[in-house]
């Protein structure tokens, strides 16, 4: 396996940890996986900073174990220059869709993939689902 598949398989990973109930639900787990300088712009527009983010996330449509968890569609990472992956694809919340866009980043000298920059945008109801 090449280092750049490597790396898109790390980013992959931590994606889906964020969607877990169970990290979304656990501070400890969050901020293991979200860079201290991260930045959010949710579907509703809204700035998220890192301690916003990780104050909110077990509040969050998501969290509940027993609620609608996000599902991911057609994710597809591409390495942007050592150390940083971008992720691209949708997912599918209760009744709500979105394309999403992450930066993951690996600081030099660290083991750990951390995502940096988060973007969701709202999917109109009855669009198609795109190719990313």
């Amino acid at each position: 396996m090449s280092e750049e598949t490597t790396d898109v398989a790390a980013a992959v990973a931590g994606e889906l940890q964020l969607m877990d109930p169970n990290v979304r639900a656990s501070r400890s787990l969050a901020e293991r996986l979200l860079d201290p300088e991260f930045i959010e712009v949710g579907a509703s527009g809204r700035r998220w900073t890192y301690e916003e983010m990780l104050a909110a996330l077990p509040e969050m449509s998501g969290a509940d174990t027993d609620g609608p968890r996000h599902e991911p569609y057609e994710m597809t990472g591409v390495v942007l220059a050592p150390g940083l992956v971008h992720l691209t694809y949708e997912s599918v919340l209760g009744s709500g869709r979105a394309r999403r866009s992450s930066l993951w980043r690996r600081k030099q000298g660290e083991t750990a993939w951390r995502m940096y920059y988060h973007q969701a945008t709202p999917v109109p109801s009855g669009e198609g689902q795109s190719q990313l």
